[in-house]
């Protein structure tokens, strides 16, 4: 009981506890709030840095703290994700599913390497991903900031209206893009807010979907039987 209450493991908990907190500061329209939520998600993401090097600096590395501290990252990023889904129309479910998905994955892989008795494989990329994925998440969050709710709003009709003319998302993001780069726009924030979450979302979407890959690879040996705790292959 002590090791699920060490210093490292409370600084997760405080991280998942901050997640509800923030999905209600960032839907609402007060630009005080959504300022809040931003903060709180940025601490919330240090915090991921901070609990490992304690739990390495005072050497109180555990099996339970290993397992709980990915899954604070978890709700913390699709928390987000979720809630922009709700916010701007750049962010497509499909990216949201694929990055449920590969969590769904891994946490199957974990789950399966404790019944064998062994640990799962990682890899840098991983946490490549988790830090991209943060950094994307973040930027949103400031082009949330940077318009009002008003700019935000027309931002989304745009995407709307397009989307029932038959344009993809993808296209209209790249005509917001091409219009940045041939400087036609009076409102530098406006453009670049019109564009850039679509671009990093798919990015991240696309470094989860290698990095899930990656996963599943390195560690097939976890979906072939038996599947006892300790029993040998």
């Amino acid at each position: 009981m002590k090791e699920k209450f060490n210093i490292p493991n409370i600084i997760t908990y405080l991280r998942v506890a901050s997640v509800p907190i923030f999905i209600y500061l960032i839907i609402s329209p007060n630009q005080n709030h959504r300022i809040i939520a931003f903060i709180i998600f940025t601490i919330a993401s240090l915090t991921d840095l901070i609990d490992g090097y304690i739990a390495r600096k005072l050497n109180q590395e555990t099996e339970f703290g290993k397992f709980l501290d990915p899954l604070a990252d978890k709700f913390l990023v699709i928390g987000a994700l979720i809630t922009f889904l709700f916010l701007t129309e750049q962010v497509e479910i499909w990216m949201v599913l694929c990055i449920i998905g590969r969590d769904i994955l891994i946490t199957m892989l974990r789950s399966l390497a404790i019944r064998k008795g062994t640990s799962l494989k990682t890899s840098m990329f991983g946490k490549v991903k988790t830090a991209f994925q943060m950094f994307s998440i973040i930027v949103i969050l400031l082009s949330f900031l940077a318009i009002t709710y008003k700019q935000r709003n027309m931002i989304n009709e745009i995407y709307i209206q397009k989307k029932e003319q038959g344009y993809h998302t993808f296209q209209i993001a790249n005509d917001f893009f091409i219009q940045f780069i041939n400087g036609q726009y009076q409102d530098l924030l406006f453009i670049l807010s019109s564009f850039v979450p679509y671009y990093l979302m798919l990015i991240t979407t696309i470094i989860t979907i290698i990095s899930g890959l990656r996963y599943l690879i390195s560690n097939y040996t976890l979906l072939l039987p038996p599947y006892k705790k300790g029993v040998k292959q």
